[in-house]
């Protein structure tokens, strides 16, 4: 029987062997999503500028809701904007992930394949469709405020530690939907209650204070703030909390990962 090693280098180690057919694989899913339709790959970007504007009106108008008390609804927009961009690319590769081996059963059953690089391949693509959102997200801000701050280049180090949380989380759920199929019905309630359980819509420090322990618990609320900070606020990310996440997260996606090889085995019996 085929032996799978669950050590930490063979995690970096398969994403280096196999980055050109990643990288492959992400253009093919890329593109893939957007064939036949008439605006194709333009889609991609439509879709978070309607969503921006939808947020913006049922937020800012409908409810109402302000952000520090500051009136400003395109203020409002932008700092929800880029809440948002980090909640869906979460959001967008663990409702994936228990996916991501029943439906691609014949690389299982029938070649040699390397299944651990579905979740890279997941996360390439939910990648492109953040970085489209950015874009749109600066042009926005070029608009109404000006010049973006610096910081804004920082943004890759502050989301760094959420990919590893991201891709430890979609092995383990990979590995656990090809046994247990009710896991994908349970990821999309719990990431529905997340978008609010999240500092996207409200700040973290809106919280009445017996709740704040609860708030910092969630993974996605670091970087969300300090996504905040770095692209509209024009502030250093926290340092020393981006260490403390990225090597817990690298703990996660090694976990993920040996969760994973362990169990690979057993995927072509149950599939």
């Amino acid at each position: 029987m085929q032996h799978f090693s669950v050590a930490p280098k063979e995690m970096v180690a398969s994403l280096w062997r196999n980055r050109h057919l990643i990288m492959t694989f992400i253009q093919r899913e890329v593109v893939g999503r957007y064939r036949g339709s008439f605006l194709g790959i333009l889609w991609s970007f439509f879709h978070p500028v309607f969503m921006l504007s939808v947020y913006t009106f049922v937020f800012s108008v409908v409810f109402k809701a302000r952000w520090h008390g500051s009136d400003s609804k395109t203020e409002f927009a932008l700092i929800l904007f880029a809440g948002l961009m980090v909640f869906n690319l979460f959001a967008e590769c663990v409702n994936r992930a228990p996916g991501l081996i029943l439906s691609h059963v014949n690389y299982v059953k029938k070649v040699i394949f390397p299944l651990e690089i579905l979740p890279w391949i997941s996360l390439g693509g939910a990648l492109f469709h953040a970085f489209v959102s950015f874009v749109v997200w600066v042009l926005a801000y070029m608009i109404l405020f000006g010049t973006p701050h610096l910081t804004i280049l920082l943004l890759p180090v502050v989301i760094l530690p959420l990919l590893l949380f991201i891709v430890g989380i979609s092995w383990g759920l990979a590995s656990l939907g090809v046994y247990l199929r009710d896991v994908s019905q349970l990821i999309g309630i719990v990431t529905t209650a997340l978008l609010f359980l999240s500092p996207v819509f409200y700040s973290a420090s809106s919280l009445p204070e017996k709740y704040q322990i609860f708030l910092q618990l969630n993974p996605l609320t670091p970087v969300i703030e300090q996504a905040r900070n770095v692209l509209f606020w024009g502030k250093f990310p926290d340092i020393k909390l981006l260490f403390i996440y990225f090597f817990c997260s690298l703990f996660v996606a090694w976990l993920g990962f040996a969760w994973f090889q362990k169990t690979r085995k057993g995927f072509a019996d149950v599939l």
